[in-house]
C-alpha cells in the first residue's frame, strides 16, 4: 500500500501547604487552569497568562495562552531560563540530580518499575499535533490557522509521510506487520524462543505469504500456529533491537543520501511550524532528566509507523520503546489502563495532548490534563517544568 493511502496535576503549585507529589488520588478530574499561575509569572519576560475558553469549543476546560506582544517561537533553549531557580525548589518533588539522573535512565528501560523505584510522576503524551505537527500539515489546517502557505505545508506533510512509511517498510517490517498491529512492542514476546537472529532470513521464512493467504491477523487479535507466532515475535524483537541501536542516530540507519534529505526536510518543517518540535523537546528533555519522572507516549498511529515517527523526529532519547503505546486497536482509555497497571496507582499521572480522545481518557482516570493548542501552550508547559511547578 502506498504511503499516501496509509495516512495515517491538576497542577497544584508548590504552595506553603500543598505539594503535587503528595496527592495520590484525585477527587475529581481537572484540566489545568492558568489563573493559578498569575502570581508566579507576572514578572516573567514571557508574558502573563490569561483565561480563555477551550479551543475545541466544548467549554469543558481552559486553555493556556502565553501573551507576548512580540512572541518568538524560534528561541534557543538557554533563552527560556529567566533566572536561577529559587533555592527552596531544591527540596521539592521531581527535582533532578546528577547521580539520580543516571539511576532514573537505567530504570526507565525496564518494562515496569522495580519495587524500590522512586518513580513519582508519569507524563502521558499524545504525539500528532502535541509533540509534532504532522496530520494538520497534510490537511492544510495548520497553514490556515497560522497563516502559512497551504500548498507548501501539504507538500512538507506528504514528504514526511513518505519518509515515515519508507523507514517503516524498509527497516521495521511494516509490510509484514501492518495487518498484525500490536499495542506494545512486547505484546507477542511470550512467543519468542530467544533464537539468535544474526543470521536469520526474514525474507525467506514464509511469514508474509502465510499471513496474507490465511488472514491470520484480524481486528480481534492475532491468529496463527506456534511457528507463525514465533516468526511474528522475531520481527517485533528485531524492531526493538533496531530502535535501541538507532534511536539517537537515525541518520546511520537511513544512509548518507536519505540522511541529508531527512535533515533538510526536518529543517523545512521546523521553519514552517515555528520550531514546534524544538519547543516540545525542551519539556520532554526536562522530564527525562528527572530521576523520578518518565515520559510515556500514547498515539492513535499504528505501532510500527509510530516507532518510525519517533525515530525521524529525534524523540528516541525521550521515549524508550517500552514506553510507546499504540491506541489504534484498543483506544486511548484502554491504553491508559495498561499504563496504570504497569506503573501502579501510587504514581501521579499528567496527560499532555491536544484532542478530545486523550482528554476523555484522562477524565475517566481522574488524571490532570494539559492541553496543547498552540505554541504558547508549549512554552507555558516548559516554564512550569523549568520552575519545577510541575
Amino acid at each position: 500500500m502506498s504511503a499516501t493511502n496509509r495516512c495515517c496535576c491538576v497542577v497544584l503549585l508548590f504552595t506553603k501547604s500543598v505539594c503535587l507529589c503528595c496527592l495520590q488520588d484525585y477527587p475529581s478530574y481537572t484540566t489545568f487552569g492558568q489563573n493559578q499561575y498569575a502570581q508566579y509569572y507576572s514578572a516573567s519576560p514571557y508574558g502573563t497568562y490569561m483565561t480563555s475558553n477551550s479551543m475545541d469549543g466544548t467549554g469543558s476546560s481552559s486553555a493556556y495562552q502565553l501573551q507576548d506582544s512580540n512572541p518568538v517561537m524560534t528561541v534557543q533553549a538557554n533563552e527560556l531560563h529567566p533566572g536561577t531557580p529559587m533555592k527552596e525548589l531544591d527540596d521539592r518533588g521531581c527535582r533532578s540530580g546528577g547521580g539520580a539522573k543516571a539511576r532514573g535512565r537505567g530504570r526507565k528501560n525496564n518494562p515496569s518499575p522495580p519495587p524500590d523505584s522512586d518513580l513519582e510522576r508519569v507524563f502521558v503524551w499524545d504525539l500528532d499535533e502535541t509533540i509534532i505537527v504532522f496530520h494538520s500539515l497534510l490537511t492544510g489546517s495548520y497553514a490556515q490557522k497560522y497563516g502559512k502557505d497551504p500548498p507548501m505545508a501539504v507538500t512538507l506533510g506528504l514528504r514526511m509521510e513518505e519518509m515515515i512509511f519508507n523507514l517503516a517498510d524498509t527497516h521495521l517490517f511494516f509490510n509484514d506487520l501492518e495487518e498484525c498491529d500490536q499495542v506494545h512492542i512486547d505484546d507477542v514476546s511470550s512467543d519468542d524462543n530467544g533464537q539468535d537472529l544474526s543470521t536469520y532470513s526474514f525474507a525467506t521464512d514464509g511469514f508474509h505469504a502465510a499471513a496474507t493467504s490465511a488472514s491470520l491477523c484480524l481486528a480481534t487479535g492475532v491468529r496463527g500456529g506456534v511457528d507463525w507466532m514465533r516468526k511474528l515475535a522475531f520481527r517485533y524483537r528485531r524492531v526493538k533491537e533496531m530502535y535501541s541501536t538507532y534511536k539517537n542516530n537515525v541518520g546511520g540507519l537511513l544512509g548518507p543520501a536519505k540522511r541529508d534529505a531527512w535533515l533538510q526536510l526536518r529543517a523545512e518543517v521546523e521553519a514552517l511550524t515555528d520550531s514546534w518540535l524544538t519547543n516540545a523537546l525542551k519539556s520532554l528533555s526536562i522530564i527525562s532528566s528527572r530521576s523520578n519522572c518518565v515520559n510515556v507516549l500514547v498515539t492513535t498511529t499504528q505501532l510500527i509507523p509510530a516507532v518510525a515517527k519517533v525515530l525521524l523526529y529525534s524523540l528516541g532519547s525521550a521515549f524508550p520503546i517500552e514506553n510507546i503505546y499504540s491506541a489504534t486497536k484498543i483506544g486511548k482509555e484502554s491504553c491508559f489502563e495498561r499504563i496504570v497497571s504497569r506503573f501502579g496507582t501510587n504514581i501521579t499521572y499528567v496527560v499532555v495532548g491536544d484532542g478530545r480522545d486523550e482528554e476523555h481518557a484522562a477524565s475517566q482516570h481522574n488524571m490532570p490534563f494539559w492541553r496543547i493548542s498552540s505554541h504558547s501552550d508549549l512554552l507555558a508547559l516548559h516554564q512550569a517544568l523549568e520552575f519545577e511547578y510541575l
